[in-house]
C-alpha cells in the first residue's frame, strides 16, 4: 500500500500550487491532520473543503475520509514497525517499487549497447551483484572500483549506453562527478537512491527508490543496504522476463 508521501510523488504531475500547500501541511503535521475534520484543515489553510476533496482524489483516494483513514493506518504501522527498522525499511521499499518503472528500465537495459554500474564504498558490491544477474542471460555489463578506471570508462560512454548509479544519499561527490561526465556524453542515466529529494535524482533520466535512511553507529556507516538489494533483484527479474520474451 502506498503511503501518503509516495502517492504525492507518484501523482505530483497532477498537483497545483494550492494542492502543494495542503500536501506540505499534511506531511509536516501528519498526526494532527489524521485527526482533523476537513473543515478544520480548510480553515487552517484558507481554502475550502472541496479543494481538499479534489486533492484526495488526485492522490488516488476515493475521498477525504479514505485519505484520513489511510493516514491513521500509516501512522499505526510506522509506530508498530519503528522498533524493527529492517522490517519497516523493507515494507516501505516494497511500496516504492513501481512495476511500470521496472519494465521501462528492463527494456532500456535490453536496448543498451553498453551498461555500466556505478557505486562507491559499502554499496559497491551491489554493482557486482547486478553484473552477475545480467550475465546469467547473456547481457554484458561492467563495474569498476578504482577512480581512475571509472573516469576513463565514463568518458568513453556514448548515447547508446547506460550509466546505472546506486547512491542511497544521492549526494556523494564522486558519484555526482561521474554522473555529470556521463550526461555530457549523452549516456542514459538511471539512479537508485533512498526516497528523498537529492541531487542525483535531478540528473537522472529514470529514478528508482528504496527506503533506507542514513544510519551511523559508533562512527561507522550502518545504513541498511537490504532495501536497495530488493529493488535491484526486482529489476533483474523483470529483465529476465524480457529476455524470455524473445
Amino acid at each position: 500500500m502506498l503511503g501518503f508521501e509516495e502517492r504525492v510523488r507518484e501523482f505530483e504531475y497532477k498537483l497545483n500550487d494550492t494542492d502543494d500547500q495542503i500536501v506540505d501541511f499534511i506531511i509536516k503535521n501528519k498526526n494532527k491532520a489524521a485527526n482533523m475534520a476537513i473543515q478544520q484543515i480548510a480553515v487552517q489553510l484558507f481554502t475550502v473543503p472541496n479543494t481538499i476533496t479534489r486533492l484526495s482524489k488526485k492522490l488516488g483516494y476515493e475521498g477525504f475520509s479514505q485519505m484520513k483513514m489511510s493516514l491513521k493506518e500509516e501512522l499505526r504501522i510506522e509506530k508498530q514497525l519503528t522498533e524493527n527498522s529492517l522490517s519497516y525499511n523493507i515494507q516501505k521499499t516494497f511500496s516504492l517499487i513501481d512495476p511500470d518503472k521496472l519494465s521501462i528500465v528492463a527494456k532500456m537495459i535490453k536496448k543498451a549497447n553498453r551498461i555500466m554500474f556505478l557505486a562507491v564504498g559499502d554499496a559497491a558490491p551491489l554493482c557486482e551483484m547486478m553484473v552477475k544477474n545480467l550475465k546469467v542471460v547473456g547481457k554484458h555489463s561492467e563495474y569498476y572500483l578504482h577512480r581512475h578506471d571509472l573516469l576513463y570508462e565514463v568518458k568513453s560512454l556514448e548515447h547508446t549506453d547506460i550509466l546505472f548509479v546506486i547512491s542511497l544519499s544521492g549526494e556523494t561527490l564522486q558519484i555526482l562527478e561521474m554522473t555529470q561526465l556521463a550526461k555530457q556524453k549523452k549516456a542514459k542515466l538511471i539512479s537508485l537512491t533512498h526516497f528523498q529529494e537529492n541531487t542525483l535524482q535531478k540528473m537522472a533520466d529514470v529514478n528508482l527508490y528504496c527506503y533506507s535512511p542514513a544510519n551511523n553507529l559508533n562512527g561507522f556507516n550502518t545504513t541498511d543496504k537490504t532495501p536497495a538489494m530488493l529493488v535491484l533483484r526486482a529489476i533483474a527479474e523483470y529483465y529476465w522476463e524480457v529476455e524470455q520474451e524473445k
